[in-house]
C-alpha cells in the first residue's frame, strides 16, 4: 500500500506547494517588475538546485543525444510557460485563468496522442480527467470568479493556453530523461538554462531597480518561490511523473487551486462555500479512480 500512495501523497505536497505560491508571489510582483522577479526566484532555485545536486551525488556528464532533447524541454516547455504565465495571468480574469491552469491534464492527454509518449488512456484515466475538470469549475464558480471573452481578457486567456501547452509538453517530455539522469540533474539543468534566458530577457528591468527599496517581503517571496516552489516542487514533480505517468500526474495540478482557496480561508478568512467544497470533493473523486486499477491489481497479485 505504500508503495502505491507515495508517489499520490508526493504530488499532493507538490499540488500544496504550487497552490499557495501565487498569493506568495503576488507578495514579491508588487515591488518587482515581473521578468526581473522570474530571473531572481530563478537564480535562487538554482543555488537550491545545485545545493541538492551535490549532496545527492546523482549526477553524470550529459551525452550528445540527450543535449537536444534537454534544450527542447528547457525551452519549449519550462521556459515558454514561465514566460506566458507571467504575462498571461495579468491579463486576464481569475475565472478564465483557473479554468484554462485546470486545462493540463487535457493538453497532456491530447500531445500524448500526437507524439504517442504513452499508451492510450485508460478509461478511468479520462473520466477522472473530465472529473477533476469538472470541479475546476465549481471551484470557480463557487469563487464569484467572472469569466470572460472580451478582447481584453481574450489576449490574457491565449497566453495562458500558450503557457499550459509548454508545461503540457515539459511534463510529458521530462519524463524520459529520468531513465538516464535523477531528477535532481533533469531540475538543476532546466532551471540553469531557464535562468540565463530570465536573465537575459529581464536585462532593461534588473538594470532599472533600486535595490535598496526592495522590501524583506519581497524578498521572502523571491526565496519561498525559488525554492520550494521551484526548486523542490519541481524535483518531486519530475520523480511523480516518472513513476505515475504524466496523465495521472497532470491530474495532481488541479489540485492547486483547492490548496490556494483553503490556504485563504484559514488565513485569510475568503469565503469557502458549498460549491467549492463540491468541486474539491469532484476533484479528488477523479484522482481517486485513476488509482483504483492499479489498487486493484495490488490486491489480486
Amino acid at each position: 500500500m505504500n508503495a502505491v500512495f507515495r508517489p499520490e501523497l508526493v504530488l499532493l505536497a507538490v499540488a500544496f506547494l504550487w497552490g499557495i505560491n501565487p498569493p506568495i508571489m503576488k507578495i514579491g510582483l508588487a515591488a518587482l517588475p515581473p521578468l526581473a522577479y522570474n530571473a531572481i526566484r530563478m537564480l535562487i532555485a538554482l543555488a537550491c538546485a545545485s545545493v541538492f545536486l551535490g549532496m545527492s551525488g546523482r549526477y553524470c556528464i550529459v551525452e550528445k543525444r540527450d543535449i537536444s532533447k534537454i534544450l527542447k524541454v528547457s525551452i519549449f516547455g519550462f521556459f515558454l510557460f514561465q514566460f506566458f504565465f507571467t504575462l498571461g495571468i495579468q491579463r486576464t480574469t481569475a475565472g478564465n485563468a483557473s479554468l484554462i491552469l485546470g486545462m493540463l491534464p487535457v493538453w497532456v492527454a491530447i500531445m500524448n496522442k500526437v507524439f504517442k509518449r504513452e499508451e492510450v488512456l485508460s478509461r478511468p484515466v479520462m473520466i477522472g480527467i473530465g472529473l477533476s475538470f469538472a470541479g475546476i469549475i465549481l471551484i470557480v464558480l463557487g469563487a464569484g470568479n467572472t469569466m470572460s471573452l472580451s478582447s481584453d481578457h481574450l489576449a490574457g486567456a491565449l497566453l495562458l493556453s500558450a503557457a499550459q501547452i509548454g508545461y503540457a509538453y515539459y511534463t510529458i517530455f521530462s519524463k524520459e530523461l529520468t531513465v538516464r539522469y535523477s531528477y535532481y540533474q533533469i531540475t538543476t539543468l532546466i532551471v540553469l538554462i531557464n535562468m540565463v534566458l530570465f536573465a537575459l530577457i529581464a536585462l532593461p528591468e534588473l538594470a532599472g531597480i533600486d535595490w535598496r527599496q526592495i522590501t524583506v517581503g519581497a524578498w521572502l517571496s523571491a526565496a519561498y518561490s525559488g525554492i520550494f516552489a521551484m526548486c523542490i516542487g519541481n524535483f518531486l514533480w519530475i520523480w511523480g511523473v516518472s513513476l505515475l505517468g504524466s496523465a495521472k500526474a497532470a491530474l495532481y495540478n488541479n489540485l492547486s487551486p483547492v490548496f490556494s482557496i483553503i490556504v485563504g480561508y484559514v488565513l485569510l478568512g475568503e469565503s469557502f462555500g458549498w460549491l467549492q467544497l463540491a468541486g474539491t470533493a469532484v476533484v479528488f473523486w477523479g484522482l481517486y479512480l485513476t488509482r483504483t486499477p492499479n489498487q486493484d491489481r495490488n490486491k489480486s497479485a
